[in-house]
């Protein structure tokens, strides 16, 4: 009882279980009765993020809205930081969160995103815009291709969950919503592919255009 009351008083979630149950989460019975679920790694602010770009960097943020595989989670991370991205937001509710397994699936990659935790997607998707982000989604009905529309400035990849795709508010929210070609019987991919092919045009774009400039000079 003096553990449920300490977690009360931090305002940390108690949920009391039968053994069966707690004894899935320690397969070896060392667990005494009372089983502590931690995210493999801290969650940050969506402003932490922001600040982690640096002066004159452009901000590139990937949000996923209900993103509920593990391995999904896990390999968007790893694709965000092959492609430089400078973190990634998740919701706080129907969402795979930060897990031994998706640090896994990150190959060590979980180490050097930041990944931010928001309780209202939607909002956080007008937050950012109203910070000069131009936020935009993987959709198949998107208005263009995702290689025809500009992605190198300020901006929010927002990749839908598997299955349902981006939420109807979450699409509302987005400046403009691109598609993949899908020239099979399939009308979508898995997420993880979808973003890091979106993450990867990023990075073409973005280069294309400091090559640019720095010719120009």
């Amino acid at each position: 009882m003096e553990i449920y009351g300490a977690a009360r008083e931090k305002h940390i979630p108690v949920q009391k279980v039968d053994r069966q149950r707690l004894g899935k989460f320690a397969p070896d019975g060392a667990h005494q009765g009372v089983i502590a679920l931690a995210a493999a790694k801290e969650y940050v602010e969506v402003e932490d993020i922001l600040a982690g770009a640096g002066p004159g960097v452009p901000p590139f943020l990937i949000l996923l809205d209900e993103i509920n595989d593990p391995h999904n989670l896990g390999a968007i991370l790893r694709t965000a930081d092959a492609a430089g991205a400078h973190g990634v937001v998740i919701p706080r509710r129907r969402s795979a969160p930060l897990t031994p397994t998706v640090a896994k699936a990150s190959a060590g990659a979980i180490e050097y995103v930041p990944v931010a935790r928001v309780a209202n997607m939607p909002q956080t998707i007008e937050t950012l815009k109203k910070q000069g982000l131009w936020m935009v989604g993987a959709d198949p009905e998107g208005q263009e291709l995702y290689w025809d529309a500009r992605l190198e400035g300020p901006l929010g990849l927002v990749i839908g969950g598997e299955g349902k795709g981006l939420g109807r508010l979450v699409k509302e929210r987005c400046d403009l919503l691109v598609r993949l070609p899908m020239s099979g019987r399939v009308n979508s991919l898995n997420a993880s592919v979808a973003a890091a092919l979106l993450a990867y045009e990023v990075v073409r774009q973005r280069r294309i255009a400091l090559n640019e400039g720095s010719s120009h000079r």
